[in-house]
């Protein structure tokens, strides 16, 4: 029943898009946009005429279905999947249509963020608060300038912070002041200021405090017992702090960021019967400095660059009778160095050129006994070409990439070399209607982490690269049907992915080891829809969601009885949506995510099976103004029914859980 509701859902009312649409008329545009410029809703949006699928939420929407936590807010985007280990501090990342984490960039304020050792990105570490816009882009985002990193991940999420604005006639600074509390502890002040230091020169200040015990209830099932147990060693503390400078130049900008991150955490185990206590700790220290300058050099010629350094640390701890000493201690230090040149082209009006080249070494550096201490120098060339003509929009790619990697102790993997295109078009049917079809073909691969090559006795060092490539077909279009609706769009993809050579944990005599073992094939359905409804002149319903149909098939071996069957933690169905009443006086949203059936193993049996769950979450908020300063009020109760979940197997989710929040503008 449920999973035919799911289907329903999806058909229905799946909806998702960014109320906000956005103008894509020219390829190569200047950085700096007029203020005071309202863009109205019958302008195309990028989501619905880009040749690839794009997904977006703006600051507004985030506000509305009160969404505070990274992770929360990506689980909304159609074909994404979040895996979530649990507690208030578990680890949270995020892949797209079947692929691996690994496959996925996560983008913060147009630059990549690294993690060579584990090759994927914890998003609860970066905050809601400061971003402007949180996008998800299926390939990319067709941007001709952008980095060619971004080019060569099958897919990116892209985290756009707000910039400081400013009256003409206002102060030259604001203040933003927040505290939020809720269930198990939770408590997060935050602080944001902006200054104007000149007409073209701004600054922007952010830091924040987040604490919580994580000791929150649920059911523990032995066959036909049950008993109630708390979460344990799931507290958390984090420190976070950015600063960002703003500077505008003519047919220009230079943007400077710096950004700190500190947390201190444990780490909740698996729940199994007669052993519910997890003592392992994780220290988390990141800092990365970047800087961004874009500009028109003349009518035809474009720059874009980046250069960032981050260094990573973490320690972490588990106590265990198991070990000698009674407990296993490693420190990790990662250093990573990134360097982009962006040139673009426009020869002729409708024809654009960009080459792109990037730079990246990475190294690891570990206490373990006879640490590798592996060193890994990128190169990534990325050619593009757009031909936009009229009704078309014609977009290819292809990215060259080299790595080669040095050791201090032990092997090291041959260099690798591959070229990767991708192919992208979308043409408008109708010369006065927002309707487009779209086709996108891209080949992408995914190089082992310093974890899957070098990692104590588990690592490989001979193992290949992840080979991935995507098929996508879809139809989109948005308009104005009724004279009540302020906007409605509408989007359809069907998709097919192949990866082979997939890297795996492989059982061995006595330990796991990773392999190249599998070959994974993936076929669905994306669907999106969004509305903005008109309730009088002050009044308005907005709906939005998402539903995904993902069919991925372990296809390695004919014999297996696993073979065609869903491949680990990939629900077939999952969808999600929103209605939110806004009114002069205060904004009612209501929101529903759901996800259907999965398997923790390949073998799919009921003793692996994790169950359907459908999470409801009620936020409330009102404004109050006045001539120098607002105070918004927010109040949010999510898992309204205190429905008890896992994403991963043997790790429950949070049952019902309030959480309000009041914020001060001056």
């Amino acid at each position: 029943m449920r999973k035919l509701t799911l289907i329903a859902l999806g058909c229905a009312c799946s909806l998702h898009a960014s109320a906000t649409p956005i103008d894509t008329d020219s390829t190569l545009v200047t950085p700096r946009q007029m203020e005071g410029i309202t863009v109205v809703a019958s302008r195309v949006r990028k989501a619905i005429s880009a040749g690839k699928p794009i997904q977006v939420m703006g600051k507004a929407e985030l506000k509305e279905l009160g969404l505070t936590d990274m992770a929360a807010a990506v689980k909304r985007f159609a074909g994404a999947n979040v895996r979530d280990y649990g507690g208030i501090g578990g680890v949270k990342t995020v892949s797209i249509r079947g692929f691996g984490a690994q496959h996925t960039a996560v983008s913060y304020d147009g630059v990549t963020i690294g993690n060579t050792q584990a090759g994927q990105i914890d998003l609860g570490r970066y905050s809601l608060d400061n971003v402007q816009s949180l996008s998800l882009a299926v390939g990319d985002n067709s941007d001709l300038m952008q980095t060619a990193r971004h080019l060569a991940s099958a897919g990116v999420l892209y985290i756009e912070t707000e910039r400081p604005h400013f009256d003409a006639q206002s102060r030259p600074y604001a203040l933003w002041a927040k505290i939020r509390g809720g269930s198990f502890g939770l408590l997060n002040p935050s602080l944001r200021y902006w200054q104007r230091l000149a007409d073209s020169t701004s600054l922007s200040i952010q830091a924040d405090y987040t604490t919580a015990d994580g000791d929150y209830p649920y059911t523990l099932v032995n066959g036909s017992e049950t008993s109630r147990e708390h979460r344990l060693n799931s507290d958390i503390y984090t420190w976070r702090a950015e600063a960002n400078l703003y500077h505008s130049l003519r047919d220009g900008e230079l943007n400077v960021k710096g950004y700190w991150f500190y947390s201190g955490r444990g780490l909740p185990g698996s729940v199994i019967l007669y052993n519910t206590t997890a003592r392992e700790r994780l220290w988390d220290e990141d800092f990365f400095l970047q800087a961004s300058f874009r500009k028109r050099l003349t009518r035809q010629w474009q720059l874009s660059a980046h250069l960032k350094y981050t260094h990573s640390w973490n320690r972490y701890i588990d106590i265990n009778a198991k070990y000698p000493d009674g407990q296993l201690a490693e420190i990790n230090r990662q250093n990573e160095y990134y360097a982009s040149a962006t040139i673009g082209w426009e020869p002729l009006p409708h024809l654009s050129l960009s080459l792109a080249e990037d730079l990246i070494y990475g190294d690891l550096r570990s206490n373990a006994q006879r640490p590798p201490q592996p060193k890994r120098y990128t190169s990534l060339t990325a050619l593009t070409a757009r031909y936009n003509p009229a009704r078309w929009d014609i977009m290819g790619s292809v990215v060259a990439t080299y790595i080669t990697e040095d050791v201090e102790q032990g092997e090291k993997p041959q260099d690798r070399k591959r070229l990767s295109p991708t192919l992208s078009l979308s043409y408008r049917l109708l010369p006065n209607e927002a309707l487009y079809v779209r086709v996108m073909l891209k080949h992408t691969f995914r190089v082992p982490t310093f974890n899957d090559l070098y990692y104590h006795q588990t690592g490989t060092v001979g193992l290949k690269p992840e080979v991935a490539k995507e098929y996508n077909v879809g139809i989109a279009w948005q308009g104005q049907p009724f004279p009540f609706t302020r906007y409605l769009s509408l989007s359809v993809d069907g998709f097919y992915n192949d990866v082979k050579d997939k890297i795996v944990a492989f059982p061995t005599l006595y330990v796991w080891k990773m392999a190249n073992f599998g070959r994974v094939r993936m076929f669905g359905l994306n669907v999106n829809l969004a509305a903005e409804l008109a309730m009088g002149n002050q009044m308005s319903l907005l709906l939005t969601g998402a539903y995904s149909l993902l069919r991925a098939e372990d296809i390695t071996d004919k014999s297996a009885s696993y073979y065609k069957q869903q491949i680990p933690y990939t629900p077939q169905h999952t969808g999600n949506g929103s209605l939110t009443l806004k009114t002069p006086w205060a904004n009612l949203g209501y929101s529903l995510l759901a996800s259907g059936e999965r398997y923790c193993l390949q073998q799919q049996t009921s003793a692996y099976r994790l169950a359907p769950y459908w999470e409801h979450t009620l936020s409330l908020s009102r404004s109050f103004r006045w001539k120098n300063g607002k105070l918004d009020l927010q109040a949010t109760l999510r898992n309204l029914t205190d429905e008890q979940y896992e994403v991963v197997k043997y790790y429950p989710m949070p049952g019902r859980a309030w959480e309000v929040s009041a914020t001060l503008t001056i």
